[in-house]
């Protein structure tokens, strides 16, 4: 066993196989076209077909579902190699800082995205008292919300996934 390793357990060796790699990318589009399935159902279904005509989804609504994607990006932009670049390796001068600087930032804006829409839930569907239609556009908006977030997890761990089956070609 490794004396580097942080846990007692071998890590299982299907782990970094490519299959499951193309699966866990395959998984996090599937995790981020449901939330923003359920986020988009809930705005169409918020115009045409909404028992009371008070509240529709807006731009406010919006919101916290944009930040949420624009943090995948954002986290999902960053390679995990760029985490831990030293000084006097091919990246330059200060690239490990700036690459943890934007990974907190691409968090930053998930985690506010995810705060929105509970704000959002709580102050314009939970506390007027809406009925169970209505209150749906706030859970939509949570739910979509956490599928961004979970995708993009899935979607960096499966990314930066050691690969024995492609060659490194530094000098």
């Amino acid at each position: 066993m490794s004396g580097h390793r942080l846990f007692r357990f071998p890590k299982p060796e299907w782990l970094n196989s490519a299959t499951t790699r193309t699966a866990g990318i395959y998984a996090a589009g599937a995790l981020f076209s449901i939330g923003f399935y359920l986020f988009v159902d809930a705005a169409v279904l918020s115009h045409h077909r909404n028992g009371s005509d008070k509240v529709h989804i807006t731009f406010i609504d919006w919101i916290p579902l944009l930040c949420s994607s624009l943090g995948m990006l954002v986290i999902n932009s960053i390679e995990k190699t760029r985490l831990s670049a030293d000084s006097y390796s091919y990246s330059g001068n200060g690239v490990a800082w700036k690459a943890r600087l934007v990974l907190f930032l691409g968090f930053a804006l998930m985690a506010g995205g995810l705060a929105g829409s509970v704000t959002v839930l709580v102050l314009k569907y939970v506390v007027p008292g809406y009925p169970w239609p209505t209150s749906w556009f706030g859970i939509a908006n949570v739910a979509g919300n956490g599928g961004v977030m979970a995708s993009s997890v899935v979607l960096w761990v499966s990314q930066n996934m050691e690969e024995d089956y492609t060659y490194n070609l530094a000098l």
